[in-house]
Protein backbone atom coordinates (compact mmCIF):
# COMPACT_ATOMS: atom_id res chain seq x y z
CA UNK A 1 0.00 0.00 0.00
CA UNK A 2 1.17 3.07 -1.05
CA UNK A 3 1.47 6.08 1.65
CA UNK A 4 -0.68 8.88 1.50
CA UNK A 5 0.26 12.22 0.20
CA UNK A 6 -1.48 15.68 1.26
CA UNK A 7 -3.08 15.96 -2.19
CA UNK A 8 -4.45 12.68 -1.75
CA UNK A 9 -6.73 13.85 1.00
CA UNK A 10 -8.55 17.17 -0.59
CA UNK A 11 -11.23 16.79 -3.20
CA UNK A 12 -11.62 18.46 -6.31
CA UNK A 13 -15.68 19.88 -6.92
CA UNK A 14 -16.04 21.25 -10.46
CA UNK A 15 -18.27 24.31 -11.38
CA UNK A 16 -18.07 25.66 -8.14
CA UNK A 17 -18.11 28.61 -7.12
CA UNK A 18 -18.91 28.88 -10.73
CA UNK A 19 -18.88 26.73 -13.95
CA UNK A 20 -15.49 26.03 -15.46
CA UNK A 21 -13.77 26.13 -11.45
CA UNK A 22 -12.33 22.89 -10.14
CA UNK A 23 -12.58 24.30 -6.68
CA UNK A 24 -9.94 22.41 -4.66
CA UNK A 25 -11.80 21.60 -0.95
CA UNK A 26 -10.10 21.18 2.14
CA UNK A 27 -12.18 20.23 4.00
CA UNK A 28 -11.55 16.13 3.14
CA UNK A 29 -8.32 16.86 4.47
CA UNK A 30 -9.04 18.41 7.86
CA UNK A 31 -11.76 16.16 8.61
CA UNK A 32 -8.86 13.19 8.48
CA UNK A 33 -6.96 13.01 11.64
CA UNK A 34 -4.30 11.73 9.90
CA UNK A 35 -4.26 13.82 6.84
CA UNK A 36 -4.38 17.20 9.12
CA UNK A 37 -1.18 15.77 11.12
CA UNK A 38 0.82 15.14 7.94
CA UNK A 39 -0.49 18.76 6.53
CA UNK A 40 0.93 20.61 9.80
CA UNK A 41 3.74 18.28 10.08
CA UNK A 42 4.86 19.06 6.43
CA UNK A 43 3.70 22.96 6.57
CA UNK A 44 6.41 23.47 9.92
CA UNK A 45 9.04 21.46 8.35
CA UNK A 46 10.87 23.63 6.33
CA UNK A 47 11.11 26.01 9.43
CA UNK A 48 12.44 23.66 12.02
CA UNK A 49 14.91 25.59 14.06
CA UNK A 50 13.79 28.84 12.98
CA UNK A 51 12.73 31.43 15.32
CA UNK A 52 9.48 32.23 14.71
CA UNK A 53 7.12 34.62 17.51
CA UNK A 54 3.77 34.24 16.23
CA UNK A 55 1.87 32.61 13.61
CA UNK A 56 -1.20 34.58 11.21
CA UNK A 57 -3.64 32.88 9.75
CA UNK A 58 -5.31 34.32 6.91
CA UNK A 59 -9.40 34.10 7.04
CA UNK A 60 -11.07 31.72 7.28
CA UNK A 61 -8.95 28.09 6.62
CA UNK A 62 -5.60 29.76 7.42
CA UNK A 63 -7.25 30.07 11.22
CA UNK A 64 -7.43 26.47 11.54
CA UNK A 65 -4.29 25.70 9.93
CA UNK A 66 -2.75 28.59 11.67
CA UNK A 67 -3.55 27.62 15.25
CA UNK A 68 -2.75 24.31 14.79
CA UNK A 69 0.44 25.01 13.88
CA UNK A 70 1.07 28.02 16.45
CA UNK A 71 -0.11 25.21 18.93
CA UNK A 72 2.94 22.71 17.52
CA UNK A 73 5.44 25.11 18.35
CA UNK A 74 4.11 26.86 21.44
CA UNK A 75 3.32 30.26 20.08
CA UNK A 76 0.64 32.24 19.38
CA UNK A 77 -1.97 32.58 17.03
CA UNK A 78 -2.20 36.01 14.86
CA UNK A 79 -5.49 36.13 13.15
CA UNK A 80 -5.92 38.79 9.95
CA UNK A 81 -9.66 38.99 9.36
CA UNK A 82 -12.00 40.24 6.88
CA UNK A 83 -13.22 43.95 7.70
CA UNK A 84 -15.46 44.53 10.41
CA UNK A 85 -14.81 41.10 12.58
CA UNK A 86 -12.07 42.01 14.92
CA UNK A 87 -13.27 44.36 18.51
CA UNK A 88 -10.72 47.64 19.21
CA UNK A 89 -8.50 49.30 16.80
CA UNK A 90 -7.26 47.51 13.63
CA UNK A 91 -5.19 48.34 10.79
CA UNK A 92 -6.32 47.93 7.30
CA UNK A 93 -5.78 46.74 3.79
CA UNK A 94 -7.78 46.72 1.00
CA UNK A 95 -7.25 44.08 -1.93
CA UNK A 96 -8.35 42.93 -5.28
CA UNK A 97 -10.41 39.71 -6.03
CA UNK A 98 -11.59 37.97 -9.10
CA UNK A 99 -14.81 39.58 -8.71
CA UNK A 100 -14.09 43.39 -6.86
CA UNK A 101 -12.80 44.71 -3.84
CA UNK A 102 -12.16 43.43 -0.32
CA UNK A 103 -10.63 44.11 2.73
CA UNK A 104 -8.30 42.63 5.78
CA UNK A 105 -7.69 43.69 8.93
CA UNK A 106 -5.21 43.23 11.81
CA UNK A 107 -5.32 44.48 15.41
CA UNK A 108 -2.87 46.94 15.90
CA UNK A 109 -1.58 45.32 18.78
CA UNK A 110 -1.31 41.81 17.68
CA UNK A 111 2.29 41.64 17.64
CA UNK A 112 5.15 43.42 19.23
CA UNK A 113 7.89 44.88 16.75
CA UNK A 114 10.35 42.96 14.90
CA UNK A 115 8.35 39.84 15.50
CA UNK A 116 9.17 36.63 13.38
CA UNK A 117 6.01 35.46 11.99
CA UNK A 118 4.90 32.29 9.77
CA UNK A 119 1.81 33.92 7.90
CA UNK A 120 -0.31 30.42 6.73
CA UNK A 121 -3.17 29.78 4.63
CA UNK A 122 -4.86 26.68 2.94
CA UNK A 123 -4.70 27.63 -0.82
CA UNK A 124 -2.44 30.13 -2.63
CA UNK A 125 -3.77 31.31 -5.94
CA UNK A 126 -3.85 35.28 -7.05
CA UNK A 127 -2.11 35.72 -3.75
CA UNK A 128 -4.09 38.96 -3.41
CA UNK A 129 -5.30 38.13 -0.10
CA UNK A 130 -1.71 37.09 1.29
CA UNK A 131 -0.20 40.21 -0.14
CA UNK A 132 -2.70 41.70 2.13
CA UNK A 133 -1.70 39.91 4.88
CA UNK A 134 2.02 40.49 4.39
CA UNK A 135 0.98 44.44 3.96
CA UNK A 136 -0.73 44.12 7.51
CA UNK A 137 1.95 42.60 9.12
CA UNK A 138 4.62 44.61 7.98
CA UNK A 139 2.37 47.53 9.44
CA UNK A 140 2.63 45.78 12.44
CA UNK A 141 6.65 45.75 11.95
CA UNK A 142 6.86 41.80 11.77
CA UNK A 143 9.21 40.32 9.89
CA UNK A 144 7.34 37.28 7.64
CA UNK A 145 9.85 34.44 7.76
CA UNK A 146 8.02 32.74 5.17
CA UNK A 147 4.24 32.23 3.76
CA UNK A 148 3.10 28.45 3.84
CA UNK A 149 0.18 27.27 2.10
CA UNK A 150 -1.47 23.52 1.35
CA UNK A 151 -2.36 23.84 -1.95
CA UNK A 152 -0.66 26.05 -5.07
CA UNK A 153 -2.73 27.19 -8.17
CA UNK A 154 0.82 27.95 -10.06
CA UNK A 155 -1.24 29.30 -13.27
CA UNK A 156 -2.00 32.05 -11.27
CA UNK A 157 0.93 33.35 -10.05
CA UNK A 158 0.75 34.01 -6.22
CA UNK A 159 3.79 32.39 -5.73
CA UNK A 160 5.92 34.76 -8.18
CA UNK A 161 3.53 37.63 -6.82
CA UNK A 162 5.00 37.11 -3.02
CA UNK A 163 8.14 36.10 -4.12
CA UNK A 164 8.81 39.57 -5.14
CA UNK A 165 7.44 40.77 -1.82
CA UNK A 166 11.04 39.12 -0.87
CA UNK A 167 8.75 36.46 1.20
CA UNK A 168 9.57 32.65 1.02
CA UNK A 169 6.99 30.54 -0.09
CA UNK A 170 6.81 27.15 1.01
CA UNK A 171 3.50 25.14 -0.24
CA UNK A 172 2.75 21.49 0.13
CA UNK A 173 0.72 20.70 -3.68
CA UNK A 174 0.37 22.09 -6.60
CA UNK A 175 -2.77 21.69 -8.90
CA UNK A 176 -3.34 22.70 -12.61
CA UNK A 177 -5.93 25.32 -13.60
CA UNK A 178 -8.07 27.70 -11.16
Amino acid sequence: MQKKTVADYIRTIPDFPHAGILFRDVTTLFADARGLRLAVDQMLAPFAGETIDAVAGLEARGFILGGAIAHQLGKGFVPVRKKGKLPGRTHSQDYTLEYGQATMEVHVDALKPGARVLLVDDLLATGGTAQAGIELLRKLDAEIVAAAFVIDLPALGGRTLLERMDIPVHTLCEFDGE
